[in-house]
């Protein structure tokens, strides 16, 4: 379908889909602790069946027009993805997120995939705004926020619950006029 180079030693952006099952539940097993100090994606894929219902979900996003998913894949294994949480293109926003399991970090694979989603949804689908939530303690997150040129809006206080901890929510977002002058200016990008 598509496969756009993050870099130039192998890494690609790709489409992630239920056929990816097998793949996907082998990637999660790898980095499910690391994958999951902050957030619970993936935590009840646990078996090839369990892999392919979350898949399919955002299959069904896809298709709803509501959200997607896409792996990035590194000699072709599959080792992380950006998605679009949230997805809203009729009041012009979406959420974007990223997962990625910890051989594949410290490369900007996920800063340069994110950087295709938003320039898609800017330009391909006349979103607005877009936003980056990340739990406070999530600092390499709030660094790809910052990458991106997002600022923070603000801090929704012990918001989330996971695996019995309170966490403070980052809000950051960038708007369709200041992404594409961030685009636009010499060296930024």
């Amino acid at each position: 379908m598509y496969a756009i180079p993050l870099s130039d030693d192998g890494a690609e952006l790709r489409p992630l889909e239920t056929w990816h099952a097998a793949e996907f539940l082998r990637h999660l097993d790898r980095g499910r602790q690391f994958i999951g100090r902050f957030i619970p994606f993936g935590k009840d894929a646990t078996d090839v069946a369990s892999a392919r219902a979350l898949l399919r979900r955002y299959a069904d996003k896809r298709a709803a027009d509501s959200g997607s998913l896409h792996g990035i894949w590194q000699d072709g294994e599959l080792v992380g993805g950006v998605l679009f949480r949230v997805f809203d293109a009729a009041a012009g926003t979406c959420e974007v997120g990223c997962w990625l399991e910890p051989a594949a970090t410290g490369r900007g694979l996920v800063t340069r995939a994110a950087r295709i989603l938003i320039d898609w949804a800017v330009e391909e689908r006349g979103i607005h705004r877009i936003e980056w939530v990340a739990a406070a303690g999530n600092t390499p997150s709030t660094s790809v926020a910052r990458r991106l040129g997002m600022r923070r809006d603000g801090v929704l206080r012990e918001a989330s619950l996971h695996d019995g901890v309170r966490h403070d929510l980052e809000i950051w977002s960038v708007l369709a006029p200041e992404w594409r002058a961030a685009r636009e200016a010499p060296g930024k990008r």
